[in-house]
């Protein structure tokens, strides 16, 4: 993966669009994302469209695919973004410092709480038993993106020069199996357990080990963050066409979701992109 800006480069400013679709089957939106840019002193939910520097603020952009009963999914997707507005912004002081060693197990401690408050949830209240929500998360410093995720939403990493990568791993049987070689993205994509998921938060589960990690970007890089709906419209190499070649008048996540919705519109369906320029 690219290595981050030297220095005594320009500081970088992102560029972004969001959007997310109920689709044509379901009737309520259990997928949820968010954006905010926080430093020492406050905290801004950012809009669907923006762009900023970078200059004396950090960012983070999430997307949340919750499951569950009735509405549970929907409230677990929303518990999930709203506990990162409350805890990561008290790490700004690490990128400040440059402290990179700290931002896993920052990251690390997000997901464990997100888990245990779900927990706690399906315990205590009948209509939430059950409840679970995946979630990949992106965090802009002046040089890294730190990521975080469990489940089978993901990052796809686009470098300005050389072709798109996925950065998260599936939780799930059949990503092992992709990532292992044993079944192509076609095979993955229609296999009877493509949506069973291994790991999740609450939804259940004892334990998780979240996905972390870091990508140096550069000028020019794209991120995509995106809910399994979009993957079931679109194909990757479609996916890359699209982020390498926006069309005017559309945001790129209005362009993704969009034909997503078009194909297949099976689930909900969200996707968060952000260019560094």
């Amino acid at each position: 993966m690219a290595q981050p800006s030297t220095p005594h480069a320009p500081v970088p400013r992102l560029n972004w669009s969001g959007l997310t679709d109920v689709g044509k089957v379901r009737t309520n939106n259990e997928d949820s994302f968010l954006g905010i840019a926080f430093d020492g002193h406050e905290v801004r939910y950012l809009g669907k469209i923006g762009e900023s520097s970078m200059a004396s603020t950090d960012f983070v952009f999430a997307v949340s695919d919750g499951m569950g009963g009735a509405n549970s999914g929907e409230f677990a997707s929303r518990i999930a973004v709203d506990k990162i507005t409350r805890l990561l912004p008290k790490g700004f002081r690490l990128s400040a410092q440059g402290m990179s060693s700290g931002f896993p197990d920052l990251i690390g401690e997000l997901f464990s709480a997100i888990h245990r408050d779900m927990i706690k949830m399906g315990q205590a209240y009948e209509e939430c038993a059950g409840m679970g929500a995946t979630l990949s998360l992106c965090w802009f410093t002046p040089e890294w993106m730190y990521f975080g995720h469990l489940g089978d939403s993901r990052v796809y990493y686009l470098p300005k020069n050389g072709p798109m990568t996925q950065v998260t791993h599936d939780h799930s049987q059949v990503g092992w199996m992709r990532r292992n070689g044993q079944l192509n993205e076609r095979e993955a994509r229609f296999h009877p357990r493509r949506n069973a998921l291994q790991q999740a938060l609450g939804a259940g589960h004892q334990f998780i080990d979240p996905h972390i990690g870091a990508v140096g970007y550069q000028t020019g890089d794209r991120f995509l963050i995106c809910s399994d709906g979009l993957i079931d419209g679109l194909w990757d190499h479609r996916i890359e066409d699209l982020l390498r070649n926006p069309a005017e008048g559309q945001t790129p996540a209005q362009q993704l979701v969009t034909e997503a919705v078009a194909e297949s519109g099976r689930d909900n369906t969200t996707a968060v992109v952000i260019e560094v320029r």
